[in-house]
């Protein structure tokens, strides 16, 4: 059971599934998550440091992908490591996804409610929100690739329009100086920069439907390059207007700097509206891929139509997303997601790939 030859996508497509793949949460969250371990104004320099660190991974994975064309990490994990073993890897992977899925639905839920809609029940953002997801994903990876290339220009225009517009409160002596206390601040930040830029390991289930494999690597370094450009934008922006110290006390600093100034003489005044606009279709984007890679892990384990599938997985996203009892819960389930991104998406693919090379190594001086 391998790719369909109807459901390809482009080299854009593939990275611009990586692009929307990798924005999601971090665009609200990570000028806080990051300020609090650098504690310094370097904080952007922790954003390309976790953006190589995402290249050299996704490098792993796409060598891996190649030594087992047209197959999925699903179906060739257990030609290495034998089926048992193979197919717990892929179950661990299956219910990362899942978690990732689930705690997407429930961030949108939760700022939707605070900023939005107040009152409003969690459940009844979730269960909108999921619906309008699986009527993406039931179309397949093509479906999915060209949703993705209306949502991306879009960010992207909405995205520097409001940092254009946020230029003006910036004040560039809370961004000096740099590296005022060494390197080492700024490798404590690296970690969490880093898990910024979980979802690159969505490489190990699209890989095989790329109409040119070959240009795998190719699609990993352009669609890591653009959120590592929207996340230092959004950490100088965020940073140079509130500094280290304003930073670290707020939820949600970004937004909060959207609402802090207002441009006379406009009719639209909520200019955080239109950040929020770009990051829910940007969590929508995240929702929707790990939705259907977890759907098609298991199709592709069991052997089954993707379909009914599909639809079973809705209901246990939906639990998944209302397990966290508050926000501090939810932020607690996404370090866990990123610590376990490092490992599994991380270390797992390397290993793999050095038994492939031995064992292949090995049959050949046979």
């Amino acid at each position: 059971m391998t790719a369909s030859p109807k459901d390809r996508i482009t080299l854009s497509q593939t990275a611009i599934i990586v692009t929307n793949f990798l924005l999601g949460t971090g665009i609200l969250t990570l000028p806080r998550t990051s300020a609090a371990d650098v504690k310094t104004p370097d904080v952007w320099l922790t954003v390309v440091f976790g953006g190589l660190i995402a290249m050299i991974t996704s490098f792993i994975m796409v060598k891996l992908n190649k030594e087992f064309p047209k197959k999925t990490f699903y179906q060739y994990s257990q030609s290495i490591v034998g089926k048992w073993a193979g197919e717990l890897i892929s179950l661990l992977l299956i219910f990362y996804f899942l978690m990732t899925s689930g705690f997407q639905v429930r961030s949108v839920s939760e700022v939707t409610q605070f900023f939005l809609l107040e009152g409003t029940p969690l459940w009844a953002t979730a269960m909108v929100f999921s619906w309008c997801g699986i009527y993406a994903v039931i179309g397949g990876i093509s479906t999915i690739a060209r949703l993705f290339e209306i949502i991306f220009p879009i960010t992207v225009i909405i995205f520097l329009l409001v940092a254009f517009m946020s230029a003006g409160v910036i004040d560039l002596d809370n961004l000096r100086p740099v590296l005022g206390k060494g390197i080492k601040p700024v490798m404590q930040g690296v970690k969490t920069t880093a898990f910024a830029f979980t979802g690159i390991e969505i490489m190990l289930v699209i890989g095989p439907f790329m109409e040119r494999p070959s240009q795998a690597y190719k699609a990993v370094l352009i669609g890591i390059c653009f959120p590592i450009i929207f996340y230092m934008i959004t950490v100088i922006m965020v940073i140079g207007a509130m500094s280290v110290e304003g930073v670290v006390t707020r939820t949600w600093p970004t937004i909060d700097l959207m609402r802090s100034f207002e441009m006379p003489g406009l009719i639209f005044e909520r200019f955080e509206s239109l950040l929020l606009v770009i990051w829910i279709m940007q969590i929508f984007s995240n929702f929707t891929i790990s939705y259907y890679a977890a759907a098609l892990g298991l199709s592709q384990l069991f052997k089954k139509k993707i379909q009914p599938i599909i639809f079973g997985l809705l209901p246990l996203i939906y639990v998944i997303s209302m397990t966290p009892k508050n926000i501090n819960q939810l932020f607690q389930i996404g370090d866990l997601i990123g610590n376990t991104a490092i490992y599994l998406c991380g270390l797992v693919p390397l290993l793999l790939l050095v038994i492939s090379k031995l064992r292949r190594k090995k049959l050949e001086t046979n």
